[in-house]
């Protein structure tokens, strides 16, 4: 069950969507610490919904499948009002030391912006059902190392991902920090517009 959970969560994390953008982004800007706990959050969100889908918590994914109108309109505000912080902020021309109080704002941001899409709860459970994992109610044991492979194989990408990432981060002048925050703003933005676009 921890393997199979930790295939699944690295597969889960691994398409690059805004949050890929927004750790890859934090990394050469704020360097691999900001990146690799930006990705936490998003690791932590998807052991969450990984938890709901396990245990079968039909009330709770009911919940926030019903409220996944709001949930939706909330993160896709956010999405753009990071995509135009992003496209207007102005590299330094030093990297940037990250004070202490800003890593709980990167994993509690990317923690939200995956909450908010809760169709990932969805994703879980057709996987989880396609693969014979879905009758772990009752089964805590299977549940708790299916979750804690889920959450492993998420941080795992997260990790690699900010890593790889970090390599990079001296390579980048001034100027090519400022295209990457550019591309990295158009593109967070446009995801923003998409999902407010969705609900329409």
């Amino acid at each position: 069950m921890l393997l199979r959970g930790l295939v699944l969560g690295f597969s889960i994390a691994a398409p690059v969507g805004p949050i890929g953008i927004l750790c890859i982004r934090r990394t050469l800007a704020d360097g691999r610490a900001a990146g690799i706990v930006s990705g936490l959050g998003a690791a932590t969100a998807d052991a969450l919904y990984g938890t709901v889908a396990a245990l079968g918590l039909t009330i709770v994914s009911g919940f926030l499948l019903d409220q996944q109108i709001w949930l939706r309109l909330i993160g896709g505000a956010f999405l753009c009002y990071l995509g135009i912080r992003t496209l207007l902020s102005k590299p330094a021309v030093q990297a940037a030391a990250v004070r202490g109080s800003s890593l709980p704002a990167a994993f509690v941001s990317t923690f939200f912006l995956t909450l908010t899409n809760p169709v990932t709860i969805l994703s879980f459970v057709a996987i989880f059902a396609g693969l014979g994992l879905a009758g772990t109610e009752g089964d805590y044991a299977s549940a708790v190392a299916l979750v804690a492979g889920v959450f492993c194989g998420s941080a795992l990408w997260w990790l690699a991902l900010s890593g790889a990432v970090g390599v990079l981060r001296d390579r980048f002048s001034p100027r090519a920090m400022l295209w990457v925050n550019r591309v990295s703003g158009v593109t967070i933005l446009g995801f923003g517009l998409a999902a407010l676009a969705g609900l329409l």
